[in-house]
């Protein structure tokens, strides 16, 4: 490992650094709630609902990945985390839908708090980073907040759920202006 000088040292330990090492957590336990989703959809025979929350799980792996990429870009070691416990049960999509959303409102608050840190601390390379995240969070909200009107919409009808998702959502190209990804993304 390179030696690192004190005004190194003193990104190492910055608030924003901090941060950022907490959101690798929170990214890779985004991951497994939407898995926990993926797999309820697919137990229940729901293959577009499930497919979708796959998808979303490996989005949310990428996310943890680049922001490693980021640290290690910066000489600044990762600490890859255990992550915090999940839903497993639940009574339908639209209380599934409905935790998704939360989970990336509670997202977005976590990556306006990391932007915030970059600035206050004059990290223009933090704060650049952190842009990208700031419109990705403005899309998976939106993307919840839809599916969610959908669900409730529907009721019970699981099947108009699926026919939406089919109708509506696929797989996103590769973002060209998406951070690097360590290991490659998936």
């Amino acid at each position: 490992m390179r030696v690192a000088t004190l005004e190194r040292m003193s990104d190492k330990e910055s608030a924003f650094v901090n941060l950022l090492q907490e959101q690798i957590n929170h990214e890779f336990t985004a991951q497994q709630q939407y898995v926990a989703l993926a797999v309820w959809f697919d137990a229940h025979d729901l293959p577009q609902l499930a497919g979708f929350y796959y998808r979303q799980a490996v989005e949310e792996r990428n996310h943890a990945m680049m922001m490693v990429k980021y640290l290690l870009d910066r000489d600044i070691p990762p600490r890859i985390p255990g992550i915090s416990p999940v839903r497993n049960e639940f009574a339908g999509p639209a209380e599934m839908v409905a935790l998704a959303l939360a989970q990336e409102e509670q997202v977005t608050t976590q990556i306006e708090a990391l932007f915030k840190a970059a600035r206050d601390a004059g990290d223009f390379l933090g704060e650049q980073f952190m842009l990208w995240f700031l419109k990705e969070q403005v899309e998976e909200q939106a993307s919840m907040s839809t599916l969610l009107a959908i669900c409730e919409r529907a009721g019970d009808d699981y099947f108009k759920i699926e026919d939406f998702v089919a109708r509506e959502t696929s797989p996103e190209p590769a973002d060209p202006s998406a951070p690097p990804v360590a290991g490659g993304l998936l």
